[in-house]
């Protein structure tokens, strides 16, 4: 009885652990978020701060296969504490930053160690919980994202306003540690895991065509033209490279992306759903903060509050889709289905945006989007593991992580390209000639994003300049509709399986004789 007791503390510890540093992951990109209209005023470079975010994605994605394929191969914790450090490492050097290019080269060695957590921690938690207790562990597991989005731009947007905005990196450090210390004091896991070959190739062909994708995404229209050489060496690279990508992922013994897991119906639809739904959200947690500063004209304080509903919203459902997946009394479908039209419905609503809008108004689109969100966390995380043993779970979870990864990265570049452009035509069409008089470039209006410099320019030209502004993002969200209404059409595509309750099966003893916390 004693050591059962023991056994379920040491447990407790590891699940404590792992959340922490799933919360340390997640609540970074919101605090960056919540600061980036400080960030930007700072630093300057307006059309470089979608790399912030995109710099982070792009080195998180490069490893989410390879880490979880190795985790698979050698164990789950040695990756897990790597990732820790490396994470821990980025965001000291993160606020060290001086430009906004060091910002960037920073987020990325943060996101290779973002790579290692968020998809392992879930997996750990498949490997050591039995079935009937996969759907509550999920729905907290995915309740972390959206806690850590609360306390994110809370934390983030009192340092930016009273300390400093490179101190907001700092506040992983504490949690960073608690988690290390946790994990490797008390999670032994099990020495039994299948040896495979790394498919180095594939996973360098698939990180070079991503790179040139973004690239190309980002520069061209703006640095050169798109039937620049540049442009079409970028382009052209993209498709080169993916399709070697694909040709040898079809020849690879192990390949980093199995595509035999794609003829699970489930596992299949559940990805291209994971992948438009990142498309769709993180066009909110990027636009909205910027919106409230830069139209509303308020602190970085006041884009955190905005951001605050949205996320409480996520952790309800993350927690209601994880525990009616779990019943094992509604199939993931089903239960996807549902929260995919309130997510559809709250997109369409931001695309009403004016600068007229009523705080209150602006509040319900957010709380929409994160009810329809939260789900998307736990349930889709559950389905794409679904009947898939632990020598599996590490590759299919990642690859479910990097494609919704894959779908946020692209979001953010196409859509950033999107608001720039609009943004830029409304300036260029309504100010014109008296743009000088604004003490602001056309092409580099981040002065708007400072209440301080905003207050010196005349309300007759800070007005069109604040309707350009919230025209561009009002737009931006009306071509956000495409993927989340995709999400919605993939959704009926999913197969109807559901959570199999079964403590004496097959499944119960696959998460029996897996690695356990000791």
């Amino acid at each position: 009885m004693k050591s059962s007791s023991s056994n379920t503390n040491r447990l407790g510890y590891v699940v404590t652990g792992l959340l922490l540093g799933i919360l340390m992951a997640a609540m970074d990109n919101t605090i960056v978020a919540t600061a980036m209209g400080t960030i930007v005023a700072d630093l300057g470079g307006l059309d470089k701060f979608v790399w912030v975010t995109s710099a982070y994605m792009v080195a998180e994605m490069a490893g989410m296969p390879i880490f979880g394929k190795l985790s698979d191969m050698y164990g789950r914790k040695r990756f897990f504490i790597f990732g820790l450090i490396l994470f821990l490492l980025g965001s000291i050097l993160c606020g060290t930053a001086q430009t906004i290019v060091q910002l960037s080269i920073y987020r990325a060695i943060q996101g290779i160690g973002g790579g290692a957590l968020v998809p392992i921690a879930f997996t750990i938690v498949f490997d050591v919980f039995p079935p009937e207790k996969r759907g509550k562990m999920s729905g907290m597991f995915g309740a972390v994202f959206g806690l850590s989005s609360i306390f994110g731009p809370l934390l983030g947007a009192y340092i930016t306003d009273y300390i400093n905005w490179h101190w907001v990196f700092y506040v992983n450090i504490p949690l960073g540690l608690l988690a290390l210390l946790l994990v490797t004091l008390f999670y032994k896991e099990s020495l039994q895991h299948v040896r495979q070959k790394i498919d180095w190739w594939g996973a360098a062909t698939l990180v070079g065509a991503i790179v040139c994708l973004m690239f190309g995404l980002e520069l061209g229209g703006k640095q050169y033209a798109w039937d620049s050489a540049e442009m079409l060496g970028l382009l052209g690279g993209f498709i080169a490279l993916f399709a070697l990508f694909l040709y040898i992922e079809t020849k690879a013994k192990e390949p980093i992306i199995s595509f035999a897991m794609f003829r699970s119906r489930l596992f299949a639809m559940s990805n291209v759903v994971g992948l438009f739904y990142g498309a769709a959200f993180i066009v909110a947690t990027v636009y909205i903060p910027i919106y409230v500063q830069g139209v509303m004209g308020g602190s970085a304080t006041g884009s955190g509050l905005i951001l605050l509903p949205m996320m409480l919203g996520s952790v309800v459902t993350a927690q209601l889709g994880g525990f009616l997946a779990g019943s094992g009394k509604l199939s993931y479908r089903d239960v996807m289905l549902i929260f995919s039209v309130v997510f559809i419905a709250g997109v369409a609503l931001l695309a009403t945006l004016t600068p007229e809008t009523p705080r209150y108004l602006l509040t319900l689109y957010m709380v929409l989007v994160g009810l329809g969100t939260g789900a998307s966390f736990s349930v889709l995380g559950m389905a794409v593991m679904h009947k898939f043993e632990a020598a599996q779970r590490g590759s299919a979870n990642s690859t479910m992580a990097f494609l919704r990864s894959l779908g946020m990265t692209v979001g953010i570049t196409v859509f950033g390209i999107i608001q720039r452009n609009e943004f830029a035509s409304y300036l260029a069409g309504t100010l014109g000639a008296q743009a000088g008089q604004t003490g602001i470039s056309l092409e580099d209006p981040r002065a708007l994003l400072s209440p301080e410099t905003r207050s010196a320019i005349a309300p007759q030209l800070l007005q069109p300049i604040a309707q350009g502004l919230s025209s561009s993002i009002a737009q931006t969200f009306l071509w956000a509709l495409l993927p989340a209404v995709l999400t919605l059409v993939f959704i009926c595509c999913m197969s109807r399986e559901r959570m199999v309750l079964a403590p004496g099966g097959e499944q119960a003893k696959l998460g029996a004789r897996q690695p356990s916390a000791r």
